[in-house]
């Protein structure tokens, strides 16, 4: 224990205590919650309030380290082993507790009982874990997977099965990179869920597990993301509000629309064409949606909670970390699996790539489009992830913010412009910014015929733009691309939706 740590004070891993207590359960609490956590330390001979080095006699410090052995050995269960040293801070005598983390949890205090005496670290303080948090523990004890345990009271058919098969094979081919990838998908089946634990068979009928009913949004779990815009930095006043259910590939395509519509859209020219550009990366906003719907637990009956702030896009995933896993360590690209059957689902679904590799690549997106590196914030009771908006103060980055801006004011000018008859070349655009005013007026056109009539063939829109079908498939691969429209029903019979 060095003096730069004392002075630090308390924390999640560390706690002070001046003097042995006569009640052991003051400090034993403590000693539990470590277990069931990361680990930590209890340093006697420390005042925990002014953290003056008090330190003990020379004569009964192992006595008390005797006391204090025998004490966690009487009173935990599963058994509990510290590291139990003597270190000299200031010249006086220190006693060093140190708790590893356990793996047979739920660690409790007997005489409190396992329903009573289980406790966990929150903030720097010990508290009474939870009812879930002690089922996780559980879990977690067991190396067990609460998604692959059987989801009671949800009876399902050979119909839903099916269903679910084939909802998996149209996201798969929906989110695939290439054609190449595509032609590769090959059909999901009953047996192929089985192995993954979103199906249970026994005695030769197939029951659902817990991720059957997570994937689908059937079986009374109540899974929801729940999205929110709110003016300033906090959540004292909201301007939007909504809560999305169902299948949890439709909650993330449905929160990660409701993002990209409520930041901002910029532009930057690319040639002789404008391309579109949002202030947060969209592939780094898509994966840390998908990585919280994978990665958080489902035992914690909160919702994921994606926020949008004036200075910031929040989002929190219910629960603790998972045994092993920390802060630091996921940042470098070690994975921790919570939810195993939905891993596997959402690996065949190309939602996840390579084990690990989400957070790293979102840290190295959000740095490479001039924001601040994202915040990582809890992870003892939920993980909560910022990407702070605007560009960090470079001038390179200013200036290419400032790029952005005039873009996108130029390109609503051109739109008023356009209405009021305003001939481009007399006002001394160029050539470029002519045909790249012209491309853009035809986009607006496509998008106010798309509003009166969302469900029309695509055939149609180009007889009423009078363009050739090839050249509205590309305006829609467009539109589409830049998070401007979005498609909803089937293949055949699609419906458009306008995202303004």
């Amino acid at each position: 224990m060095t003096i730069e740590e004392i002075l630090a004070g308390e924390s999640k891993n560390v706690e002070f205590k001046e003097n042995l207590p006569e009640k052991s359960i003051k400090y034993m609490k403590s000693v539990v919650a470590f277990a069931n956590g990361t680990g930590g330390k209890i340093i006697f001979g420390i005042a925990d309030k002014t953290r003056e080095v008090v330190g003990f006699d020379n004569e009964d410090v192992f006595k008390k380290m005797d006391a204090i052995a025998n004490a966690v050995s009487d009173s935990c269960e599963p058994a509990i082993i510290p590291d139990i040293t003597l270190q000299t801070v200031e010249g006086k005598t220190v006693i060093v507790v140190e708790v590893s983390e356990g793996r047979q949890r739920p660690y409790y205090i007997k005489a409190l009982g396992r329903d009573g005496g289980v406790y966990v670290r929150v903030a720097g303080t010990t508290r009474q874990a939870d009812e879930y948090m002690v089922k996780e523990l559980l879990f977690e004890g067991s190396n067990r997977y609460y998604d692959q345990a059987l989801c009671t009271g949800l009876n399902i058919t050979a119909e839903d099965i099916d269903a679910l098969c084939k909802a998996m094979k149209e996201q798969a081919v929906k989110n695939a990179h290439n054609e190449e990838q595509k032609a590769s998908i090959k059909d999901v089946g009953r047996q192929q869920l089985r192995s993954w634990g979103v199906l249970i068979e026994r005695d030769g009928k197939d029951y659902p597990s817990n991720a059957f009913a997570i994937l689908t949004g059937n079986g009374g779990l109540h899974v929801a993301t729940q999205c929110g815009v709110f003016k300033g930095t906090t959540k004292a006043v909201f301007v939007d509000r909504r809560e999305y259910t169902g299948p949890l590939w439709e909650q993330i395509e449905e929160a990660f629309q409701f993002v990209l519509r409520n930041i901002h859209l910029g532009a930057t020219i690319v040639g002789i064409y404008r391309q579109d550009i949002y202030e947060i990366p969209p592939d780094a906003i898509r994966e840390l949606i998908i990585n919280a719907m994978v990665h958080r637990s489902y035992l914690d009956h909160g919702t994921i909670q994606v926020a949008v702030y004036d200075n910031r896009l929040e989002i929190t995933s219910p629960g603790k970390l998972p045994m092993g896993q920390t802060m630091e360590r996921m940042k470098e690209g070690y994975s921790k699996i919570r939810n195993e059957a939905l891993a596997h689902a959402f690996a065949y679904m190309n939602l996840i790539e390579h084990w690990g590799s989400g957070i790293p690549r979102i840290i190295d997106k959000v740095k490479a489009a001039g924001l601040r590196e994202p915040e990582f914030i809890g992870g003892e009771v939920d993980l909560r992830i910022n990407i702070y908006r605007g560009q960090i103060d470079t001038n390179d980055a200013k200036n290419d913010a400032n790029d952005a801006k005039n873009d996108a004011n130029d390109a609503k000018n051109d739109v008023g412009s356009a209405g009021n008859g305003v001939n481009s070349n007399e006002n001394g655009i160029n050539g470029s910014e002519a045909l790249l005013n012209k491309e853009q007026k035809q986009l607006e056109k496509l998008l106010q015929i798309i509003e009166k009539k969302p469900s029309a063939t695509q055939a149609y829109y180009a007889e009423e733009m009078g363009v050739s079908k090839r050249t509205v498939s590309r305006m829609f691969a467009s539109l589409q691309k830049n998070g401007r429209l979005v498609q909803n029903g089937t293949t055949k019979k699609a419906k458009w939706t306008i995202i303004r």
